[in-house]
């Protein structure tokens, strides 16, 4: 994955549009899985014998629960349980039956109804939100584990055909005088947003690929780079990188700024104390490197202008960190990779 958008605000109906970015990482790890065990047929088809689930009772369970006109639990809590509210919920799931048929409710050979929208979609969704076993699923929904793995790679690959071409995309021009008018608001002109890394936990990481994932967290870990602004809008990631290194050695393979050597960015033009500047930055720590693209705090401030600035950068600089806490603390899928 080297580009994708996310916007938290968005995602929690300030704006109403959708969590892309957590359903795209949870996509990287069904597509790995499933290259895998590419070739592989499992001793397990179908249902168990005599077992019959009620599919029914399942779907009408949820439906009076959530999403009858007099729902049993009101908006605030479906919003708790879900990290989102109803209508955004809907938008999704309406979205993602319209895409692919297997989320549309179809009769078996019984002319019984089969599982419904509602069903495949809060089964896979509770997994990436709270990291449950596929099997647990079955209690509530009365969805089995072979199905709910199926609507679980089903849901996350729709989630990326339907949403992809506008949340993982590069901004646009009108993005761009967006962060660049957030980023003079806050005292830095010229200023796309703020860059950074951070680890990953890889908990199921073969025992052969310890040493090349571990770093200083002592445990093995997949490193993420990001751009954030303000509004936590993950305009770039760069995932995927080992996480021995660190963040100069992820920069140096991060498609960060391959639009500027190839002379494909956006004119910019702003003044900075009387001076004329045409190219854009980002808000970093002190590992990063002495480049034009970078503002670095002042290390051990003398006087009242440097420590002014170096508190000021440091402050802007947390939107990443800011952007990291929301994004583990709304989907247990990114707290820890399986």
């Amino acid at each position: 994955m080297n580009h994708s958008n996310f916007n938290f605000y968005d995602a929690f109906d300030f704006d109403d549009d959708t969590p892309v970015f957590s359903f795209q990482v949870a996509t990287v790890v069904v597509a790995e899985e499933e290259s895998n065990n590419q070739g592989q047929r499992t001793g397990y088809r179908g249902s168990i014998p005599d077992h019959n689930r009620n599919r029914k009772e399942g779907e009408l369970r949820l439906y009076n629960d959530y999403f009858a006109k007099n729902p049993r639990f009101i908006e605030s809590q479906f919003r708790k349980r879900f990290r989102m509210s109803r209508r955004f919920f809907l938008r999704i799931a309406n979205a993602v039956e319209a895409h692919n048929p297997y989320f549309k409710q179809m009769t078996d050979a019984l002319c019984v109804l089969c599982l419904s929208c509602l069903q495949k979609v809060t089964a896979a969704h509770r997994i990436l939100a709270y990291g449950i076993p596929t099997d647990l699923t079955d209690e509530y929904l009365r969805i089995g584990e072979t199905t709910m793995i199926e609507s679980l790679r089903a849901f996350v690959k729709a989630i990326v055909e339907v949403f992809g071409d506008w949340y993982l995309r590069a901004p646009n021009k009108t993005d761009i005088c967006r962060l660049l008018s957030i980023g003079e608001q806050r005292g830095f002109p010229g200023m796309l947003g703020s860059i950074d890394c951070m680890h990953w936990k890889w908990e199921k990481c073969p025992i052969a690929w310890h040493e090349m994932y571990t770093s200083h967290c002592r445990e093995p870990t997949i490193i993420l780079e990001a751009v954030t602004s303000q509004d936590l809008w993950i305009w770039h990631a760069f995932f995927g990188m080992p996480g021995s290194l660190n963040d100069i050695n992820v920069l140096d393979q991060s498609p960060i700024f391959a639009a500027l050597t190839e002379g494909r960015t956006a004119p910019v033009n702003y003044t900075i104390n009387g001076h004329e500047y045409t190219m854009v930055y980002y808000l970093a720590d002190g590992i990063y490197p002495n480049w034009s693209t970078f503002v670095r705090t002042i290390p051990r401030p003398v006087g009242a202008k440097r420590k002014y600035f170096a508190s000021k950068q440091e402050s802007a600089r947390k939107d990443d960190e800011r952007a990291f806490e929301v994004l583990q603390s709304c989907f247990a899928i990114v707290r820890g990779l399986v």
